[in-house]
């Protein structure tokens, strides 16, 4: 039995603006982030000049445009266009911050810093010229000593690949410095000599022979006048003392 009037609707997926809390319905959402697609890309092209790919700023403004149409309430009187820019400009904001930096900053920091790329766009195009830190610090109400803190930890916003060419063909590894094995050779150089010097004459002609003249054991034995072996033996036992001294680091008593 009804009373004659019309039953009060139940919630639906597809109910209108005029739903409880004046939600849109899934399809009217849909329908405000394809028909706002534009304004997300044009907002996404204000920060592509920070180093970040358009594409991926295209991307992280659409979510933001979706995040905006959930939130959105018509009966409000607010127009949709200027509902969401707002959180999409946050949420590219959120994404510099968050995503972009190579090394870490402060949020004051990186939002400074943001801010000072608009500031100096904007005072260049009214100057003609660069804008001084004084400037800056003028136009976005910080000081001095907090903008040249901003800009020098810009310089940490992306970090380069060693591996990227750093002229036509040269990587920037090929500018590092690397380990100098020289070091190593001057403390053996320093260990090496009083331990040689212990050693007999014969011995000691023996080596020099051998490691910085380069002959062989046959021509050293034509020398020296013994036997290749005994050559051989000859460089064997020399070689166990020369390292046995420089462990000890101190040269052979008399």
């Amino acid at each position: 039995m009804t009373d004659g009037r019309d039953p009060a609707p139940g919630p639906s997926a597809d109910a209108g603006p005029g739903t409880p809390g004046g939600r849109l319905s899934p399809a009217e959402r849909e329908q405000l982030v394809t028909d706002h697609l534009g304004l997300a890309r044009q907002l996404a092209r204000r920060f592509s000049h920070r180093g970040e790919p358009l594409d991926d700023l295209v991307q992280v403004a659409s979510l933001g445009l979706v995040t905006s149409s959930q939130r959105f309430d018509p009966d409000r009187g607010v127009e949709f266009s200027a509902f969401a820019a707002r959180t999409v400009v946050g949420e590219l904001k959120r994404h510099f911050r968050d995503k972009g930096w190579a090394v870490r900053a402060s949020r004051r920091v990186q939002e400074l810093y943001l801010e000072l790329g608009h500031a100096t766009a904007a005072l260049s195009q009214r100057l003609g010229r660069t804008p001084t830190v004084a400037e800056l610090a003028e136009e976005t109400g910080a000081s001095e000593e907090a903008v040249l803190e901003a800009l020098e930890a810009g310089q940490g916003y992306r970090a380069a690949s060693i591996d990227l060419p750093a002229g036509e063909d040269d990587p920037l590894s090929s500018r590092l410095g690397q380990r100098d094995t020289g070091y190593d050779l001057v403390e053996d150089r320093q260990l090496l000599g009083p331990a040689l010097a212990s050693l007999p004459p014969r011995e000691q002609a023996i080596l020099r022979m051998r490691f910085v003249e380069g002959r062989t054991q046959s021509e050293i034995a034509a020398v020296v006048g013994v036997s290749q072996m005994h050559v051989s033996r000859l460089l064997s036992a020399s070689l166990r003392e020369l390292r046995a001294r420089m462990v000890e680091g101190a040269p052979a008593s008399g």
